[in-house]
């Protein structure tokens, strides 16, 4: 039975692999419970890892560091390739609020931890460590480590720092959220907000009632006012057909027309009247507007298609069709010419049958082609933001260079790459279990070997005098903070309580706080703002991380 216990103890790949995934499958088994509705997650993994170094397992450490390093590149980069298409449009109108919200937030608690620092004596080494556990961000735990390490300086004390008050600070941030509602919140506060979003697609009815319009083509219309919006359906002397950049605009005619809801205004003048029908609900049955025409959805499958833009296709002109529409990673973009496809992509097409056949055919349609992932495309994104990572910053007064670092390049380009690199052609479409799985299964190596070089000396650093006062400072880290921005997102910008709860868990890369937001909102608002922080907010705490190294250590 002595190969039993080498398989465990001999540092070997293969016993670094089985205690890896010992770890992981307990830890995400374990993170399942609920404990007064709320549980941990894959962060319990964490915590195995933590219990299984106090108890003695350990693998080869070039080993661990390969894959706490493989793990945490993984994880960051295909979170940014996930929200990289929306987030440079985040930033119109709502979200530019909310990501301003973030960085007071972000910079608040990064301001009291430099006080709490000089005024407990603590030294920064550490409280990187205690910063990042209060705000359950590892990757910028990560990041300090990685500049520690590149200084000379040891970096144990800030991961055993980050191990004991990440606990208090997954429900450090539920918690304010409690008690920012108990305080400040008025009923108006709990009144549902809903966000314009400028890429979502608003749907109305016109009537050609400006002399103006009268007798002209409506490529000339189009061309007065430079608006945004599709023609879906044209509807002249009781019959209904799909009009073309040269149909000329008759009096009376009725235009079934897709643009953004701000549009909605300046359309109305430049036609003439607006019907009353609310053409945006759930509801609608498009198949039932008229007999002669459909409507039906197109998977973009083909990869010939992805990149090119959508009015290089002549689609309208070869088939006698309109593109309405397009659903790209759960959002509306309004079909204009200079849209660019993406593979994914799922477009409303209206016409004929026949015609809509031949458009399947053009576009691919074929649900099975996208199951597979572009694993190509995926390693090329991760080397160029190694690479990225690795450029130095010299920031003024400092003789050290910073760097975007494991953390920081990858999902810089992983933003990058999931929202321009379909300009070159580059196939990023995932399936959204392929994306997931991905982001879990780097997180979850990557925690793994944190907790298991953290806890050979767990035990002995909460019983040192030492232990206590960086649990107490981690909560107030997450604590204050939360609760301070509460006030001023409700009363100063007007935030109601569902965006803002989503946008403090965004800043505190929280998303068991997110899910306790999303169960006590009436919308999915919280989800929306969550979503519209989270990258920046990313971003700016692994960067922040390492110019604390830099200037304090």
């Amino acid at each position: 039975m002595n190969w039993i216990y080498s398989i465990f103890t001999e540092q070997t790949p293969l016993q670094a692999v089985i205690v890896l995934s010992i770890i992981i499958a307990v830890g995400l088994g374990l993170g399942k419970i609920k404990v007064w509705g709320v549980s941990l997650g894959v962060t319990f993994v964490f915590f195995v890892g933590i219990l299984a170094g106090h108890l003695g397992f350990a693998i080869d450490p070039q080993m661990l560091q390969y894959a706490q390093s493989f793990g945490l590149v993984l994880f960051v980069y295909e979170l940014g390739l996930k929200v990289g298409p929306g987030f440079f449009s985040s930033f119109r109108s709502g979200g530019i609020k909310l990501n301003m919200l973030a960085l007071l937030t972000v910079l608040l608690g990064t301001g009291f931890a430099i006080f709490l620092s000089y005024a407990f004596s603590v030294p920064m080494a550490d409280m990187v460590g205690i910063l990042s556990g209060a705000t359950t961000n590892t990757p910028a735990l990560g990041a300090a480590q990685e500049t520690l390490t590149q200084l000379g300086k040891p970096a144990a004390g800030a991961a055993l720092s980050c191990a004991v008050t990440y606990p208090l600070g997954v429900v450090g941030v539920i918690l304010a959220f409690a008690i920012a509602k108990k305080l400040f919140v008025r009923p108006q506060d709990l009144c549902v907000d809903k966000h314009e979003d400028h890429n979502q697609t608003y749907i109305a009815a016109f009537q050609i009632h400006n002399p103006g319009a009268y007798h002209k083509p409506i490529r000339e219309i189009a061309a007065c006012g430079h608006h945004k919006f599709v023609i879906s359906r044209l509807w002249r002397d009781g019959k209904v057909f799909i009009p073309n950049s040269d149909t000329i605009l008759e009096p009376d005619d009725r235009l079934l027309v897709i643009t953004t809801e701000s549009e909605a205004p300046a359309l109305t003048i430049l036609f003439g009247e607006q019907e009353q029908k609310d053409w945006n609900k759930e509801d609608i049955d498009w198949n039932a507007i008229d007999s002669s025409l459909v409507s039906k959805h197109v998977i973009v499958s083909r990869s010939e298609i992805n990149g090119r833009r959508l009015g290089s296709l002549r689609l309208r002109n070869s088939y006698g069709i309109n593109i309405t529409r397009v659903l790209r990673a759960g959002v509306q973009l309004l079909a204009t010419p200079e849209l660019r496809l993406q593979l994914g992509d799922r477009l409303t097409v209206v016409g004929e049958a026949k015609a809509i056949e031949n458009v399947e055919k053009v576009l691919g349609n074929v649900d099975t082609d996208l199951k597979e992932p572009n694993l190509a495309a995926i390693f090329i994104g991760i080397v160029l933001g190694l690479i990225l990572g690795s450029i130095p910053f010299y920031i003024p007064g400092t003789d050290t260079p910073i760097r975007l670092g494991l953390a920081g390049g990858p999902i810089i380009m992983g933003i990058l790459v999931g929202r321009f690199g379909v300009n070159f052609h580059l196939v990023t479409y995932t399936t959204r279990s392929a994306n997931l799985m991905l982001r879990g299964i780097g997180l979850s190596l990557f925690l793994a070997c944190l907790g298991l070089s953290s806890g050979a000396d767990f035990l002995d650093t909460i019983m040192r005098a030492e232990g206590p006062l960086w649990i107490a400072l981690g909560f107030a880290i997450t604590l204050i903070p939360v609760v301070l921005m509460a006030l001023p997102a409700m009363r100063l910008w007007k935030v109601d309580f569902g965006s803002a709860c989503g946008m403090l868990a965004g800043a505190m890369a929280n998303p068991m706080a997110l899910t306790f937001a999303n169960e006590n909102a009436d919308s999915d608002n919280p989800a929306v703002a969550y979503a519209t922080v989270y990258p920046l907010s990313m971003f700016l705490r692994v960067i922040i991380a390492q110019i604390l190294v830099i200037i304090f250590v």
